[in-house]
Order: C-alpha cells, then sequence, then structure tokens
C-alpha cells in the first residue's frame, strides 16, 4: 500500500539562473537540483570557488533524507541545518546569510522554497556590492527575488520516490513477464542468459501491485528480489 513517503513532491526540472541589479549591487541565483545533502554541499561550496571574489555567496537547501540514515549518498548527514520528518524521511534544510546581517539574506532565501514547496533543490545568491547599503528590508527582497526567479528559469516538476526490483523466469514466462511490463508504466532492461532477468524500474507506489501482477501471471514461477 502506498503511504505518504511514495507521494509526489515538488522540485527543479534542471538548473536555472536569475541576474539582475540594485542600486549598483549585483544579485545572481543559481538553482541546481540535488538528490543529496553531499549533493548540495558540494554545488554550494563549487559557487564560493568559482566566485571567491564576490562580496557573499548566501546559500540554501532542502534535500530528502531517510529518517536515521545516511544522507542518500552513504556518507552521515552533518549537523548543518535543520531537519523535519516527512513520515519515511527527513527534510534536511539549510541557509547562511554569509557575512550578510542577521537574517536578512539566508533565511528569506530558505523562505522561497519553503513557500513553493521545493524539495532536494539548492540556490545559492552570489552579490557583488556596488557601494549602496540597502538595508535588512532591501536585501531580504533582493535575495528572495533572486531565488524566485531562479527556480522559475529552472522550472519545478512533480518527482515520484522509484522502486527498483529484479524479475528473473525461465524463457517459457519470458513473454508473460515482458507483456506485462510493457504495459506497465515502468522502465526495464532484460538479460538473456540460462534464465531471463528483467531490471524493473517504477514509481514506488506502485511497485507492489506490480509486483503482484508478475507473480500472478506466472503462477508464482517468477523470482522477484529487491535491488
Amino acid at each position: 500500500m502506498a503511504n505518504e513517503d511514495d507521494a509526489g513532491y515538488e522540485t527543479l526540472a534542471g538548473p536555472g539562473e536569475a541576474r539582475f541589479e540594485i542600486r549598483g549591487s549585483e544579485f545572481v541565483g543559481r538553482a541546481r537540483p540535488a538528490r543529496t545533502v553531499a549533493d548540495a554541499e558540494a554545488f554550494v561550496e563549487s559557487v564560493r570557488e568559482r566566485f571567491a571574489d564576490a562580496t557573499h555567496n548566501v546559500p540554501c537547501y532542502r534535500v530528502r533524507v531517510e529518517s536515521g540514515g545516511p544522507d542518500g549518498d552513504g556518507r552521515e548527514s552533518d549537523a548543518r541545518g535543520t531537519g523535519r520528518s516527512h513520515g519515511g524521511y527527513m527534510l534536511r534544510e539549510y541557509q547562511s546569510d554569509d557575512g550578510e546581517p542577521t537574517g536578512s539574506s539566508g533565511k528569506p532565501a530558505l523562505n522561497v522554497l519553503q513557500q513553493r514547496d521545493v524539495e532536494n533543490a539548492v540556490v545559492v545568491v552570489t552579490r557583488y556590492f556596488g557601494g549602496t547599503e540597502l538595508g535588512v528590508g532591501g536585501l531580504a527582497r533582493a535575495y528572495s527575488r533572486a531565488v524566485k526567479e531562479a527556480v522559475d528559469d529552472a522550472g519545478v516538476v512533480t518527482e515520484r520516490p522509484k522502486a527498483r526490483f529484479a524479475a528473473t523466469v525461465d524463457y517459457d514466462d519470458s513473454g508473460t513477464v515482458r507483456g506485462i511490463l510493457e504495459s506497465a508504466d515502468c522502465e526495464f532492461e532484460a538479460a538473456y542468459e540460462a534464465r531471463v532477468a528483467f531490471d524493473v524500474t517504477c514509481d514506488r507506489a506502485g511497485a507492489d501491485a506490480l509486483r503482484e501482477r508478475l507473480l500472478s501471471a506466472t503462477s508464482g514461477r517468477v523470482e522477484l528480489d529487491p535491488e
């Protein structure tokens, strides 16, 4: 049965960028999808290194993390940011003002991702100071705008968690299994050796039902192994 963790979530369709100037200061927002905390951190560091001459590089991200486990890349999650439980996963949220006045940049930037309910996404806003102070309110509006426009440029799509499993049968049942997989909303690859092994990827919400169809159609002869 599907659970809350099987539901789709909003994420970035690809990279996005926004660029504008306010009272001499240049703001550049760069957005990227990030499947793990490690991916998000790597992107933040790459922007900081590439644009080390900038006055500020303000990061924010929201990334799914398996509850009580690693960040999805085999590495334990660090203490940065905050985590909120969402059923079978945690949502790691992180932001930093990177030298701007406290609360003027990182939090407004993260607020945009929260309000849009975008997950597995990271944004870094680069600022080149133009000589005129913008004040806390002006900074908050500028950083919020940079994140919003970068997310808009990237585009938002609904991502559904995937399940992957192997289905192995004798040749006599391979046509039946292949026919079911071709009619299902899934992707698969088949390896024809001593037996036929199907490597199947489908929406997690429909994985149990697909396995049951395969078992029923082969009278239990198919061997199913999670990967």
